[in-house]
């Protein structure tokens, strides 16, 4: 395997290695960082703004915000944002030329681990407060993590972190241009952007699936499961099973209760889930609050994957509100 993060580990070691990191993604800490995650929201939307009513908005605003938020946890310096964009955008390229740019899953994997492995060096040597020293020093059962699953831990919270949550902001807006009465519904009351949030995640689904082997027998729905059998769990089939949810095809900005499983489920549940949560809704609340109209200016465009992604493209034209232009 070329990494072995969280993810990838069934307990103990899930639960040895989830914890390294785990206070730093809880509510307590996320919001000690909420003032600067609300800043990087309105540089996010002056970025926008500033491209004068039209603009791509996968390209030119989301897919730098939350690479900008993980990179603030890390502590790792904005010269390095452009580096981490592209072994991201090839990581996570699936068969999608555009993306992956001559280099294919194994070449961006090496050099995420390469890169890295410098980061964990140099926080070893100089230790700060951020998570990047936390997992170059950190210890399982006694004994310092090794540089294997130190530098996989750095791609799982790099890559994932950002790349899920780009995904969602890109095809979330779209799907309130698409639905202009659910747009609208948040424009008259922003009190339900939270819950728009969890909508989004559910429509989008980023991450489209991850195999698991079953551990034990099981039947289910009349289709037995044995111990050995290798699973895939499609996420986005969840998120639209007409047994959990009334319309399952309709986007419902104010959808309650949501039990989607964009985050995963159980002991696998997503680290970060907090966390973009939180991004999500500042984005969204600067957003309507500085730009009056949003329409789609040309075709959008979805990356060639079957793991994990979603827009390439978003193209849009819109128009700034007088309060904000003000």
């Amino acid at each position: 395997m070329l990494v072995r993060a969280i993810n990838q580990m069934d307990n103990p070691d899930h639960a040895k290695y989830k914890k390294l990191t785990h206070a730093w993604f809880q509510p307590r800490q996320v919001r000690l960082l909420e003032e600067r995650i609300n800043r990087l929201a309105r540089e996010s939307v002056d970025r926008m703004l500033a491209h004068g009513g039209s603009c791509d908005f996968y390209n030119d605003v989301v897919v730098w915000y939350p690479l900008k938020v993980i990179m603030l946890i890390l502590g790792i310096p904005d010269k390095h944002g452009q580096h981490l964009l592209d072994i991201t955008r090839a990581y996570f390229g699936g068969g999608d030329p555009e993306m992956q740019r001559g280099s294919d899953l194994i070449d961006a994997t090496l050099a995420y681990m390469d890169f890295f492995r410098g980061v964990a060096r140099e926080r070893r040597n100089n230790p700060t407060d951020d998570v990047a020293t936390l997992i170059a020093t950190a210890e399982v059962d006694g004994t310092v993590v090794g540089e294997f699953e130190a530098s996989s831990y750095f791609v799982a919270l790099a890559s994932a972190g950002h790349d899920t949550t780009s995904a969602t902001l890109a095809g979330g807006l779209l799907a309130l241009i698409q639905n202009p009465q659910e747009m609208q519904k948040l424009r008259a009351n922003r009190a339900l952007i939270p819950e728009a949030v969890d909508e989004m995640v559910r429509w989008v689904s980023p991450v489209k699936h991850f195999f698991r082997t079953a551990t034990e027998e099981y039947t289910l729905r009349g289709k037995t499961i044995k111990p050995g059998d290798h699973l895939m769990m499609a996420y986005p089939s969840a998120n639209r099973d007409e047994e959990a949810f009334e319309q399952p095809f309709s986007f419902i900005a104010d959808r309650s209760p949501n039990r989607h499983v964009g985050f995963g489920f159980g002991i696998h549940a997503c680290i970060g889930m907090y966390l973009a949560k939180i991004e999500m809704v500042a984005f969204f609340r600067e957003l309507l609050a500085r730009v009056d109209t949003i329409e789609l200016a040309g075709d959008p465009a979805w990356t060639e994957t079957s793991f994990l992604g979603g827009l390439k493209r978003l193209p849009i034209s819109f128009k700034i509100s007088e309060t904000a232009a003000a």
